[in-house]
């Protein structure tokens, strides 16, 4: 018995870049012995044997229903508006790399039922791609030049090329084309230029590019030689630095204990003046308890012990008494300040 048939049967695998479109093929041609109603159900088929099939989109009784696969809302449409003349065709939309899978189209019309299969991978192009130079820029040591994409989906290949100068890559190199490593062994100051990297797969490309400059070997002996020179001259400074500080500490701290040790409630010294009245105080004091028996005594006193200060001379308490008899010695020859002796009175007073 003749029943309904799918006709597209030309092309069951599908690559396709991130972001695209892809429409998936589904036409089919009825027989006049299919009476029943029509369906058209697209199924996504897991990688996992253990998951079941997922509907994504269906056309029952003249009607569309695309609410079953939340992953594919708005990305995804039949594409015939009317799938019932023939065509079950799907289009997917703004491809992402997990609408990698297998898909497949069944028509059914009872007493027909048909099916076709289709596998679809949805690479990404390689993108944000980086060049960089590992190694040494000098002549004679090897430099190496790595390239690498942070996207892309497998397999990724990477070329060089030179972009300045011959546009040839130098004798010496050597180039990975699965890791994006070009080596130049010993390296000359020919090698030095642009050198342009371009990373591949099935669904596209992108480039980056990196400045190689080859120079002499650089003078370490001279520059370890400045270095030492220069931390010698930066601990010289340090130390005469420090030794100034601590020499300012230390005049500080000695001003500070001066000042501390002038007290303020210790007596100022007596003057040599008050001293001198002190002495001869003390000594009209002991005058006063002599008599004329022991005044011969007392004249005896050597003078060169009074202060040389000048004073003043105490008032005779009673003018009307004459001196006493008793001869001071010459004052003038002791180079002493002349004294006034009492003289005692016949009642045995001092005056």
């Amino acid at each position: 018995t003749r029943s309904l048939t799918i006709t597209s049967v030309d092309q069951s695998m599908f690559e396709k870049a991130q972001g695209e479109k892809v429409t998936l093929p589904c036409t089919f041609e009825l027989s006049e012995e299919d009476e029943g109603p029509l369906d058209i159900e697209w199924v996504l088929i897991p990688a996992d044997n253990q998951k079941r099939e997922q509907i994504i989109i269906m056309y029952a009784v003249d009607r569309i229903y695309n609410h079953y696969y939340a992953a594919m809302t708005g990305r995804m449409q039949f594409t015939n508006l009317d799938p019932k003349s023939g065509d079950g065709s799907l289009d997917i939309l703004n491809l992402k790399a997990a609408d990698t899978g297998t898909y497949q189209c069944k028509v059914k019309k009872a007493p027909g039922v048909q099916s076709k299969k289709i596998q679809l991978t949805v690479l990404v192009k390689p993108a944000r791609t980086k060049c960089s130079i590992e190694g040494s820029q000098e002549i004679g040591k090897d430099v190496t030049l790595k390239c690498v994409s942070q996207e892309g989906s497998p397999l990724l290949s990477y070329d060089w090329r030179r972009v300045s100068g011959t546009q040839e890559l130098p004798a010496t190199s050597m180039l990975n084309r699965n890791t994006g490593e070009l080596l130049l062994k010993n390296a000359s100051r020919e090698y030095s230029g642009t050198y342009n990297c371009v990373a591949s797969n099935r669904v596209g490309t992108d480039e980056c590019s990196v400045e190689l400059n080859v120079t002499p070997p650089v003078n370490t002996a001279g520059i370890i030689t400045g270095a030492i020179i220069g931390t010698l001259l930066g601990l010289s400074v340090l130390c005469s630095l420090i030794f100034c500080c601590c020499k300012k500490h230390r005049e500080k701290k000695y001003e500070k204990e001066v000042h501390h040790d002038i007290r303020e409630d210790v007596p100022p010294p007596k003057s040599r003046s008050s001293t001198a009245r002190s002495y001869i105080g003390s000594n009209r004091s002991s005058l006063g308890s002599m008599s004329p028996s022991n005044m011969e005594g007392y004249t005896k006193t050597p003078y060169s012990q009074v202060p040389s200060e000048d004073f003043e001379r105490a008032p005779p308490q009673n003018p009307t008494f004459a001196p006493s008899k008793v001869a001071a010695p010459n004052l003038s020859r002791m180079g002493a300040v002349p004294v006034m002796i009492p003289a005692q009175s016949k009642d045995g007073s001092i005056v």
